[in-house]
């Protein structure tokens, strides 16, 4: 990974290697200190962000408070309570168990959704350097690819437990992921076909402009393979109401039942990082990536080192919005059952991303001189219809409220 990426970009990685030099010798600290400590830190704090902000999500969707004592405000330190819990806890591991692939497992689901974090683009350039760890010329397929393996991981936890629930939930896992990553991938060759580049660094600077030039307003097939893309992410980060691995009403607790302390958070942690790695991918491909969408600040600050700082924060804030989106889907949707998640993947999305991907190409064909005349009014639609959703619901949970302490 470390040559490719020393080939084809001018990542983080690569630039520390050009800058500061050291030869081949120093490639494995380069890579420490560009790619695996970084990474290692935000998918570490953005898990017990996560977890902390779902309970509370959960909790005020059901009128209830949620944490808040531990650590003070809103009880903020409540994830890290239960993580030294997790961390005391005994590890047991079944007699009857297959124990190299029961250790194994944890390590491999949380290694795929790692290494996604390689090519997801943090910010805009600093001049020569790119705010990724490797700018491959095949991101996307890169991501299609190793993004796989964490459903590998499951499988091997269901199938080594040797316990019958564990194994109906990796039976569930192999199903469901293996038929939502064909609708899936139509959806990310969509993006390629119609930016003619598998660099999602490129994906996002073609995004550059007011807001409407962000590809989900491009054409109405693209806004449609967006909508298919997030329910397959859903699918693909078994997240309600696509959790039936896991389905505690069914199966204790599916492919994790056996696990325990340290191994059984793995998994929790590697989910809340595949999260927010899809939602991050989906903030690059359609939403503009770092980019406001707000072209005089854009050009304002983007240029300037400091507006760098604009543009992490824009794409982290974008990333997060969407993995508050699962987490309201997961507390307002019952769970399907599997015959229906397998027809809406087979008989809806599959239909649906097919045609995208046929429209989008007769669309770039024959429309793209025209793609603003539809862009421009259907992106002021949107952005005005999400304004007064976001003023009705707030005002609805602020009435909510009102009443829940009267």
């Amino acid at each position: 990974m470390l040559i490719l990426a020393s080939q084809e970009s001018i990542g983080i990685t690569y630039w520390l290697r050009q800058t500061i030099g050291g030869g081949s010798l120093l490639d494995p600290v380069w890579l420490l200190v560009g790619c695996l400590l970084p990474a290692l830190t935000w998918i570490t704090i953005f898990g017990l962000f996560a977890i902390w902000l779902e309970r509370k999500v959960s909790a005020h969707m059901q009128c209830r408070l949620g944490p808040m004592d531990v650590g003070g405000w809103h009880g903020w330190a409540q994830t890290l309570a239960d993580g030294v819990k997790l961390l005391a806890k005994e590890d047991v591991i079944p007699r009857a168990t297959d124990k190299i692939l029961f250790i194994i497992a944890p390590i491999m689901a949380f290694a795929a959704t790692f290494a996604i974090f390689l090519v997801l683009p943090w910010g805009p350039p600093i001049g020569n350097l790119k705010l990724v760890v490797a700018d491959l010329n095949l991101g996307v397929f890169y991501i299609a690819a190793i993004g796989s393996l964490e459903g590998i991981g499951v499988i091997l936890a269901g199938w080594s437990s040797n316990n019958k629930w564990s194994l109906f939930g990796a039976m569930r896992t192999a199903t469901q992921l293996v038929s939502y990553e064909i609708p899936l991938g139509v959806c990310l060759i969509t993006v390629v076909l119609v930016t003619g580049s598998f660099s999602l660094n490129e994906i996002t600077q073609q995004q550059a402009g007011w807001f409407w030039n962000w590809f989900m307003f491009r054409n109405p097939f693209l806004f449609v393979t967006f909508i298919v893309l997030f329910i397959c992410n859903l699918a693909e980060t078994k997240r309600a109401p696509f959790d039936l691995p896991e389905a505690e009403s069914e199966l204790v607790s599916g492919f994790h039942t056996e696990y325990s302390g340290m191994r059984f958070s793995i998994f929790f942690l590697a989910e809340y990082a595949a999260m927010y790695a899809v939602s991050a991918m989906t903030a690059a491909l359609f939403m503009g990536g770092w980019w406001t969408g707000i072209k005089p600040l854009d050009d304002l600050v983007m240029s300037h080192p400091v507006g760098a700082l604009l543009g992490v924060f824009v794409i982290l804030s974008k990333g997060i919005l969407l993995v508050f989106v699962q987490m309201w889907l997961r507390w307002t949707l019952p769970r399907v059952r599997l015959d229906q998640v397998m027809y809406l993947c087979l008989k809806v999305l599959l239909p649906f991303s097919m045609a995208c991907l046929l429209g989008s190409a007769l669309w770039e064909m024959y429309l793209a001189d025209y793609s603003h005349l539809f862009a421009i009014p259907f992106g002021l639609a949107v952005a005005g219809a999400l304004g007064i959703a976001t003023a009705i619901l707030g005002n609805m949970y602020l009435q909510s409220r009102k009443y829940q302490y009267a």
